[in-house]
């Protein structure tokens, strides 16, 4: 299957437009040839160390053999059950791949005590980690690895033959994790990690897992030519300019699923686009919306739907989608093209769609916290058994959650958008993300929801970079579920809280404000939450 992209209104004005400018400069077949000037000499030195993910399935294809040599050897050894511990790139497209070929991979993306006890309490003695981590320092994956290497060993089983790992070579991990004994997989050094879908990050856990990826590669080698030539119908030129180039520019990109075979995609487009665009000011805001969400009968002016669908041919005579871009095609050819278009689309912005230059400051910040412990700031009013702080005390002067909302709505501006940051057990409470529907229809503007910290490694670098648009409300959870992290000197508990604090910490000093609502009883605080977010 190919790829198929429709699009009418304003972004087909911009296709129009564009397109003919993108083919003089012969954009497709210079990004295809590697050329680090296309986004200005600026760029230039970081973006010549990035496209390695151009050439990433011929790179890949001799992975194959090997991750099905190793998933043979695991299963012959009574290795039923793949986790896979890494955050942002390096989990997301893991997921949508297994959870599009209905393969099981259970995914941990969190400090959350409560998640990390989940998986490491199902089926251990069946269990392999893949350990992904492009840097080899990430400090959620190191705490994993750490807690499943004491995990195997409690229960009799040599961590070697139970953990994989997935990193750039020379890394610290790559280092450690072969003086270990440990299986190590290579990436290749010149892709960045939201580019690394049909990578070693990508096709280890998901292979491992059960799922064909050589017919993934396949779909991508399929749709190479399309993106690579110079001409007005190549499908990746078409959808950067339908999501940079609108006139006047739509800087908020909804992403609806709508009947497609492909599943949890808008996440991954999501870290992808919001990370690769959201600094110097500027940037394309992904938000993830249901085909029922509230912003689709309201439709701000700056917000460009994108409907994923099976047969765009089809959908794009219906009346209903008059205005949208339409796009369809098999998954390896999806990462393609909106890999193609995302870096299209940061030439048509002016900025360097490779680096990540704010997402550094979370994590400085969530260090000092671990090392200075100070202690918690007290709330500025309980309600409910809710906690209830915020960067400003203007925010919380009412005393009720239900007009912080209100107060937290009010700092909106005209282009505004919220973002709901939920930093709890998602297992737990994954119903708290019905949230996102009840706040985009009260304060009427877009908005986003990201569990914690998962979203630091993807949208949260356009909180800080991008545009001066956005309002934060946080969610905690205060519990008694805690697990230490061996051989550090803080728990997961105290992790997430650190990771928690010190993202508002670095919002905050951006100017950018923060409500955090920290619940101490689930079912029923959620339940709140739900109540003031409708009134």
């Amino acid at each position: 299957m190919t790829f198929s992209i429709h699009a009418s209104g304003a972004a087909k004005a911009a296709i129009e437009d564009v397109v003919p400018h993108l083919v003089d400069e012969l954009v497709a077949s210079r990004l295809t040839a590697f050329d680090s000037t296309l986004w200005g000499a600026d760029a230039e030195e970081e973006a010549s160390k990035r496209l390695g993910w151009v050439e990433a399935v011929s790179l890949s294809r001799p992975l194959v053999a090997e991750i099905v040599a190793l998933r043979d050897e695991l299963r012959a050894a009574g290795v039923r059950r793949v986790v896979l511990a890494g955050m942002g790139g390096s989990s997301l497209a893991p997921e949508v791949i297994a959870q599009t070929a209905g393969v099981p991979l259970t995914i941990l993306d969190s400090t959350a005590p409560g998640q990390v006890l989940a998986a490491l309490d199902e089926e251990l003695a069946e269990t392999v980690l893949v350990v992904s981590s492009k840097s080899g320092s990430t400090i959620e994956t190191d705490s994993q690895r750490r807690t499943f290497e004491t995990a195997f060993r409690d229960i009799g089983i040599d961590p070697v033959g139970r953990i994989v790992v997935v990193t750039d070579p020379g890394s610290p991990l790559d280092i450690s994790a072969r003086e270990a004994g440990y299986r190590v997989f290579n990436a290749d050094p010149n892709v960045g990690g939201r580019y690394s879908a049909l990578t070693a990050f990508g096709l280890v856990p998901s292979g491992l897992a059960g799922v064909d990826i050589d017919e993934l590669l396949d779909e991508a080698e399929a749709t190479l030519l399309q993106v690579a030539i110079d001409q007005a119908d190549n499908p990746a030129l078409r959808l950067g300019a339908a999501i940079a180039a609108t006139q006047p520019r739509r800087d908020k990109l909804g992403l609806v699923t709508d009947g497609t075979h492909i599943v949890g995609l808008p996440d991954w487009i999501e870290q992808l686009v919001a990370e690769s665009t959201g600094k110097n000011g500027t940037g394309i805001l992904p938000v993830v919306l249901l085909p029922v969400s509230p912003e689709l009968d309201q439709l701000p002016d700056d917000l460009q739907i994108v409907r994923l669908v099976d047969d765009a041919n089809q959908f794009h005579l219906s009346e209903r989608h008059q205005g949208e871009i339409l796009v369809s095609g098999s998954l390896g050819a999806s990462f393609i093209v909106w890999e193609y278009a995302t870096a299209i689309a940061g030439r048509l912005l002016g900025i360097n769609p490779f680096d990540q230059p704010d997402v550094e400051s979370a994590k400085v910040a969530a260090r000092g916290l671990l090392d200075s412990r100070p202690e918690a700031v007290a709330p500025a009013f309980v309600q409910n058994g809710i906690e209830v702080r915020a960067s400003d005390a203007a925010l919380t002067e009412s005393g009720d959650i239900e007009a912080v909302m209100d107060a937290l709505w009010a700092r909106l501006p005209e282009d505004g958008y919220v973002a709901i940051q939920a930093y709890v057990n998602r297992i737990e409470i994954p119903q708290l993300q019905g949230l996102r529907e009840l706040v985009a229809a009260d304060c009427g503007r877009p908005t986003t929801f990201g569990w914690g910290p998962r979203f630091l490694h993807s949208t949260g670098q356009y909180h800080k970079g991008g545009p001066e648009q956005g309002v934060f409300l946080q969610i905690l959870e205060r519990t008694d579920v805690d697990l230490e992290i061996p051989g550090r000197p803080f728990t997961y508990g105290q992790l997430i809280q650190a990771q928690a604090i010190g993202d508002a910490a670095v919002l905050a000093e951006h100017g950018r404000p923060v409500v955090t609502l920290t619940i101490t009883d689930d079912s029923a605080d959620v339940l709140t939450l739900f109540e003031a977010a409708q009134k």
